[in-house]
């Protein structure tokens, strides 16, 4: 027997991922809108209401989940000071993180959310503001998510990641971003998850088909000369953030969730921006998950009725069960990329003048083989793959001018890495 088929052979299928429970959800989120406020200027010396609280109440959960399987979470908190338009008189913005060490310290996946909720006036830190949708229910997804992995082993490190500021201006992103580069850490990819809970948007419009993910294409990190040479490749609707976004599509197209992916391609909403934006900016693969349809009456709202409508970001308007297949949706992605090798740094493509095309990719370290892929430049999603060890091959009868090709790497048990594109 080869050593390839040995190292398949000897990796055990991992056991199915249990289902997220919307009962804890729920109590969560409830748990989360008890403390009254959690704008980032509000109290944090009050045991019981304010931002302060509710940090503390969510790296006490972190540990909770941590002890059912022996430590495997360890809480940490990092905070800086930040001042700027919405806070001129500065606020210590701290994030609270729960560790799940990998076999891989320095490779790592993020999937995160922002505890801080407003009203109205972003400046008003002390009036109710419950932030149930935005963004109680995407800090229970996370918590959801560290309680259904706990006690796995990966590859990579994962860091669920609860940021504080998003509302004074991604500031508890642009700390966790910051401190990632810091550490070196090589972060395979960035899930932020923001208004999550809802299937009833503005006007009473309910859709619980799909949930939205909002990936860039052309990356924000590059400079002139890499976007222009991204354009010649045609390599528009292929970085590292589309590819995560395709791969989360992939992930729900299974079947097994009960909710698509609406692949969105822009970085965010129109006009609008989240905590994946920093990581984007450092070069990092990141998307956003929100709603398919936002309730802006139920979005940074003073609590209160005008004219028969009713205003306010509270659990009466959640959807529990909507809200458990993101989480599985995002939970299940976790697991594929914590398991899987980094995606190859580098693909590069020949051919030029002839009906074969060559690929070239960078060695990935614990890659057990890499899968090819490509797709005719007519079409968005790829069409066929090979498997193929070494780190080139040729693609007979697939002329270079007329499809794009990527690369990912495999692990011992099968798990993708996310797919590179190839260039010249």
């Amino acid at each position: 027997m080869s050593i390839l088929f040995a190292l398949a052979a000897a990796a055990a299928p991992a056991p199915p991922l249990p289902s997220p429970s919307p009962a804890r959800l729920r109590a969560d989120v409830t748990a989360m809108v008890g403390f009254g406020t959690r704008h980032t200027a509000s109290t944090t010396t009050d045991p019981r209401r304010g931002i302060g609280a509710a940090r503390d109440w969510a790296a006490a959960r972190f540990a909770a989940i941590g002890r059912t399987c022996g430590g495997c979470i360890r809480v940490e908190r990092i905070e800086r000071s930040f001042t700027g338009p919405r806070a001129p008189g500065g606020v210590v913005v701290q994030d609270v993180l729960g560790i799940q060490p990998g076999r891989d310290p320095s490779r790592v996946v993020i999937i995160g959310a922002h505890i801080d909720s407003r009203v109205t006036d972003v400046m008003d830190t002390t009036s109710d503001a419950p932030g149930a949708n935005d963004d109680a229910s995407g800090v229970a997804l996370v918590l959801e998510a560290a309680r259904l992995l706990a006690g796995r082993q990966f590859d990579a490190t994962i860091v669920y990641a609860v940021f504080s500021g998003e509302e004074q201006g991604l500031w508890g992103a642009t700390l966790l971003a910051d401190t990632a580069k810091a550490r070196g850490w090589q972060v395979s990819a960035m899930l932020n998850n923001d208004i999550v809970g809802n299937t009833i948007g503005q006007g009473g419009a309910r859709e619980a088909r799909w949930v939205r993910v909002f990936s860039e294409g052309i990356r924000s990190s590059e400079d002139m000369a890499q976007q222009i040479a991204r354009r010649g490749n045609g390599g528009e609707d292929d970085g590292p953030s589309r590819a995560l976004a395709k791969a989360i599509d992939g992930v729900a197209a299974r079947g097994r969730f009960g909710l698509d992916v609406f692949l969105d391609r822009r970085p965010d909403r129109f006009g609008r921006g989240g905590d994946h934006e920093p990581f984007l900016k450092l070069g990092y693969p990141a998307v956003r998950f929100s709603v398919a349809n936002e309730n802006w009456d139920a979005q940074h709202q003073d609590l209160r009725t005008e004219g028969g409508t009713v205003f306010g970001d509270t659990i009466d308007r959640m959807d529990f069960a909507y809200l458990g297949k993101v989480t599985a949706i995002n939970t299940a992605t976790l697991a594929r990329l914590a398991a899987a090798p980094a995606a190859p740094a580098t693909a590069t493509i020949s051919g030029a003048l002839s009906r074969d095309t060559k690929v070239v990719w960078a060695p990935v370290p614990g890659a057990v083989r890499y899968r090819l892929h490509w797709r005719r430049n007519d079409t968005a999603d790829w069409t066929g793959h090979r498997d193929v060890t070494g780190t080139q091959a040729v693609l007979p009868q697939t002329p270079v001018d007329d499809h794009f090709v990527g690369v990912s790497a495999l692990g011992a048990d099968g798990s993708e890495s996310l797919v590179t594109f190839a260039g010249r």
